[in-house]
């Protein structure tokens, strides 16, 4: 099944726990505190591969995790890392932010890759915290959580020759016949309800990719027939094929249904260099048909994709044509990224809510998700974490009473000024 759009949920591995520990030996009195820290977790990536075609593998893992970090120990022993997640997806494939819709990322070459959500920090064991006035610290952080997040996939197929054409044109007949491809045939409209990917060999080790999509109607660009959802396989297309079954009652007609459908999908399509092509040569009236056609398509050929007529010549100008886009785009130069000046940006925003403040900030957020709550120590140092990055002071600036709640991602702390 051809699947070219997909939702997945995606979580980065949380980091192991901070050890509490104390070394422990014969002969060794108050020995001091030993505990490792806890591993970082892994993060997920999107990878583009060439192995894959469509998204169908991702229909039946919608929710993806790496794993963990290992916990630390005692002895001074720190946690294994955790094994970062690799999503293989479809070159050509399009990452969006499910909530915004934004496109964050575009995987067309083999190997790019897209940071989905990244592992979380490791907590720190009590070995860390020993200073010179406190010892032996009783506490260790906990492991920070991976990061969560959905996306839409979608897969734009990467091909160098887009075929276009009224339902029943011959699209697919024409692929198999230049390609290895296996495309379903018939004699009825919307036998392709899928794209199909050829590629074409031609002499001198050249070669050319085609891609055949479900025919289109008038108002495909609406969503009409198969719509739109096909139509975005042929925006990376370098050439546009326009297949015209000379047995329709008015092939220009249907030449110009194409165009404007087209057109109303994308103005990508308006510059896009194409060539007309009238199928079916092999009926001895659309010889006659052909002829007087010719006067108002005089670049067009006419080929028969039964029987291979016409089709070699059509596949050395459509070579032409490809090749000429693939040097202006070898030529084109390469734009560097303009150095952008510093911006400031706070390690952390403070808002009035209903019911108090609300405090955004990674590195807040992190010192609080890593606090044992349970464990007087591990709170008493993250009091000294917040109030180091001046949060207690901006509080305060902000006109924070003592008793006010203080809402920091999942969790509620109770204000008192110092």
């Amino acid at each position: 099944m051809f699947v070219d759009q997909a939702r997945i949920k995606v979580t980065g591995g949380a980091g192991g726990n901070g050890c509490c520990s104390f070394r422990k030996e014969k002969y060794v009195p108050r020995g001091g505190p030993d505990g490792g820290d806890g591993g970082d977790g892994g993060s997920v990536h999107f990878v583009a591969s060439s192995r894959l075609t469509s998204l169908e593998p991702l229909r039946y893992h919608a929710h993806v995790k790496a794993a963990r970090g290992a916990h630390g120990k005692g002895s001074g022993c720190h946690g294994k890392t955790g094994a970062d997640k690799q999503v293989l997806v479809p070159c050509g494939t399009l990452v969006r932010a499910a909530a915004s819709n934004a496109l964050l990322a575009d995987l067309v070459h083999e190997g790019d890759r897209f940071l989905a959500a990244r592992g979380g920090q490791g907590g720190k064991g009590n070995a860390r915290f020993a200073t010179s006035t406190n010892r032996a610290p009783r506490f260790a952080e906990k492991g920070e959580p991976g990061d969560e997040a959905e996306y839409l996939l979608e897969l734009k197929l990467i091909a160098e020759v887009g075929i276009v054409g009224l339902p029943n044109a011959g699209k697919s007949t024409l692929l198999a016949r230049v390609s290895a491809a296996k495309p379903k045939i018939a004699d009825y409209p919307f036998t392709t309800l899928a794209p199909n990917l050829g590629m074409v060999s031609l002499d001198d080790y050249r070669t050319l990719a085609l891609a055949d999509i479900p025919g289109i109607i008038e108002g495909a660009a609406q969503g009409k027939g198969l719509g739109h959802d096909f139509l975005r396989h042929i925006e990376r297309t370098k050439v546009l094929l326009f297949l015209i079954d000379l047995g329709d009652p008015d092939p220009a007609a249907s030449y110009a249904t194409l165009r404007a459908e087209l057109a109303r999908h994308s103005p990508l399509f308006e510059h896009r260099p194409s060539v007309i092509a009238f199928n079916k040569m092999d009926l001895s009236e659309n010889r006659v048909r052909f002829d007087a056609l010719a006067p108002a398509f005089p670049n067009a050929f006419s080929i028969s994709a039964v029987a291979g007529e016409g089709v070699p010549s059509l596949l050395e100008h459509l070579w032409t044509l490809v090749d000429r886009a693939r040097k202006i785009e070898d030529d084109t130069p390469i734009v560097e990224t303009a150095e952008r000046d510093y911006i400031y940006e706070a390690p952390f925003r403070i808002h009035a809510v209903d019911d108090g403040f609300e405090v955004i900030g990674r590195s807040v957020l992190r010192a609080v998700v890593m606090t044992d709550f349970d464990n007087e120590q591990a709170v008493n140092h993250m009091h000294h974490l917040l109030r180091e990055m001046g949060v207690f002071h901006a509080l305060k600036r902000s006109g924070a009473q003592a008793g006010a709640t203080i809402h920091i991602g999942d969790f509620e702390l109770e204000y008192h000024p110092d």
